[in-house]
């Protein structure tokens, strides 16, 4: 009789994956521009790595604000070494800057709806003491 042991899910695997990868490469650790084709040297240097969660923790990784806002500024590309691999388009600092800007008016308007949720609540509160304080007068 086999226990079946637990697994955990890819995307945990992944996050832990990637805090190897920063504390392995500086290149991670300083979300540096990472070159096309990071995954085969990945895969050429640590033969072991699950390639789901590694493509997992690279989305990760590429997808952060950190990330994209370093993408957006930079103009080469660097290999796990750090070296200068390729340059980046400018479309693809177009596309970082796009999603930055989605991003952050996606969070503020996350905060807005927050605020105003919050406002009707001290409202229906104020109103709700109001009526309590009304009706336990003692006439």
């Amino acid at each position: 009789m086999t226990i079946p042991t637990e697994c955990p899910a890819p995307s945990q695997n992944a996050r832990q994956l990637l805090k190897e990868l920063q504390a392995l490469f500086p290149v991670f650790r300083d979300c540096m521009p990472l070159a096309i084709g990071i995954d085969k040297q990945l895969l050429g240097r640590l033969p072991g790595l699950d390639r789901k969660a590694l493509r997992i923790a690279l989305g990760i990784h590429t997808h952060s604000l950190r990330y994209l806002k370093t993408m957006e500024r930079a103009t080469v590309r660097v290999d796990l070494d750090g070296q200068p691999a390729d340059e980046i388009p400018p479309t693809h600092r177009a596309h970082a800057a796009e999603l930055i800007r989605e991003r952050l008016s996606k969070q503020a308007e996350q905060r807005k709806t927050q605020r105003e949720a919050e406002a009707l609540a001290r409202q229906r509160a104020e109103k709700l003491d109001q009526l309590v304080e009304k009706f336990s007068r003692t006439r």
